[in-house]
């Protein structure tokens, strides 16, 4: 950390009016290591490097590069994704001067080792980019989204044959991923050979599910992943039965701020989750409504890189595979739960010896016995871990400042439904945070726990959206194509209402 300044002997120095900077990034080896660099004159303007990815106020290099700059003080930022340290600092490039800044970045964990692969599920970079964009964040696998309503990189060109490429020797990047974003949200699909046909379609007309069925007929085993918990049609797409996943780590969680509103989507309560970070919670409480409701849809991350300011793969989430990694392994250990979601710490953690996604049999008015192993790195400061049952925090744990700490903790649940482990860093300006998977708890008499409270809450904010959509659509005919689907949610909801069997 701190001001680095090195001289360097180079064969030609730069004019009297531009100063050369070569940063040089290494491993803890001495090698050159893929990074991305945040170089920021005093007037606090990203710089960009020719020749090298930039967005938004970053660029990635190969870890050796030299540019030319005016004179002046610049701030430097320079990162790996999570499982590296960060430096930061300050330097000065004086006119005329070659400047060199030679940093080093070692490995604070390294989860690919025991099984972890890293994905971001939201990315909008270039094709051309991505191999050196996923290197330089230490990510595994991408599947990058190439269609997106009225824009399709396929629409011109032919389809590829191979859709999913290797590089490095450990990462994947998938080309085929698309997005359908309108006035009730945005669903992620993954698994297709070609794109859906977007074109032309209207802010409610014809509704996001025709498109899922069509996704199903082509391809039962589509990926559907509901982009962020707070998008209107929420309920309509949980009551389906077609999502596969949920977007807990969201691009409404950036980097360096939050984009603190619910966009397209049903708004908090700004008095009771304020800004900068009320949107994060929020989008923890209705992920916890889900769960309470009896369904069992784990978590994801996207970052939206290319779209917002996120870095790719900022936004993540980790699966922990026992077969050799593909998409398909990754996607099948995801769908049981066997993960962890981050846009910062890395939270690996086992309950009786079981990854997250495992179901516990506990006996009918007896209390289950837990036994918690967790690991947590963070290069920010944790205060507390925190035990969520059934929405609810039972227990905190006090967190030391230690970069890498380990914990045994032992309780007891006194109920049937699920839990997690939830790690909040101490930074004010987002929502920088860990959450694993769910593991479930059944008895003989409730194999799966319905909130009353939480089925409610669903059915409410149906009836809500119904009313938007009467309020948006005057003609009949587009009423009587989307109509349906929120009918079919209500009904969904009440009868949840009416089976549920606890409050």
């Amino acid at each position: 950390m701190g001001l680095v300044i090195c001289a360097a002997a180079v064969s030609a120095e730069p004019a009297d009016n531009t100063v050369r900077l070569e940063i040089k990034v290494a491993d803890a080896a001495g090698e050159p290591l893929p990074c991305r660099v945040h170089l920021r004159n005093e007037r606090g303007e990203p710089q960009r490097v020719a020749g090298q990815p930039f967005w938004h106020d970053h660029f990635v290099c190969s870890g050796d590069i030299a540019t030319e700059l005016n004179p002046g003080v610049y701030d430097y930022e320079v990162e790996r994704g999570p499982e590296y340290e960060r430096k930061a600092g300050k330097i000065e490039c004086v006119a005329g001067k070659t400047t060199e800044l030679g940093l080093t970045l070692k490995r604070v964990a390294n989860l690919r080792q025991a099984g972890w692969y890293s994905g971001d599920l939201h990315v909008h970079r270039p094709l051309e980019e991505i191999e050196q964009l996923m290197a330089a964040e230490d990510l595994d696998f991408a599947p990058v989204i190439t269609w997106w309503n009225n824009r399709n990189l396929w629409k011109d060109r032919a389809i590829p044959r191979q859709l999913t490429r290797s590089f490095d020797g450990h990462r994947l990047y998938q080309v085929m991923a698309g997005e359908d974003e309108r006035e009730g949200g945005a669903l992620l699909y993954f698994g297709l050979d070609r794109p859906l046909d977007l074109t032309g379609s209207k802010r409610e007309v014809p509704s996001p599910m025709f498109f899922v069925e069509e996704a199903r007929q082509r391809n039962a085993n589509v990926w559907i992943d509901i982009e962020k918990p707070f998008w209107w049609d929420v309920p309509v797409w949980l009551a389906s039965g077609r999502m596969t996943s949920i977007g807990l780590a969201n691009n409404h969680m950036c980097r360096s701020s939050m984009l603190a509103n619910e966009a397209w989507g049903k708004p908090r309560d700004r008095g009771r989750l304020p800004d900068p970070r009320g949107n994060g919670f929020w989008t923890q409480e209705i992920y916890y409504q889900l769960l309470n409701s009896g369904l069992r849809i784990p978590p994801s991350a996207g970052s939206a890189s290319g779209v917002l300011p996120n870095p790719v793969g900022y936004n993540r989430i980790y699966v922990h595979l026992d077969k050799p990694f593909t998409p398909e392994t990754w996607f099948e250990a995801l769908a049981r739960g066997q993960s962890f979601v981050t846009n910062g710490p890395l939270l690996v953690v086992k309950a009786n010896d079981q990854l997250p996604g495992a179901t516990f049999k506990a006996e009918d008015g007896k209390g289950l016995a837990v036994n918690l192993e967790i690991q947590l790195t963070s290069t920010d400061r944790i205060s507390r871990l925190e035990l969520i049952h059934n929405g609810e925090v039972v227990k905190t744990i006090d967190c030391s400042d230690e970069l890498t700490q380990q914990r045994t903790v032992r309780f007891t649940l006194d109920e049937p439904g699920w839990f997690l482990v939830c790690a909040v860093a101490d930074v004010e300006k987002t929502f920088r945070f860990a959450s694993t998977a769910p593991w479930f708890v059944e008895t003989d008499a409730a194999k799966h726990r319905i909130s009353r409270r939480s089925a409610q809450f669903f059915l409410d904010w149906t009836d809500e959206r119904i009313r938007r959509v009467k309020a948006n659509l005057a003609d009949e005919v587009d009423l009587r194509q989307v109509l349906p689907w929120h009918d079919r949610a209500r009904t969904f909801w009440a009868q949840r209402v009416e089976m549920a069997n606890a409050e």
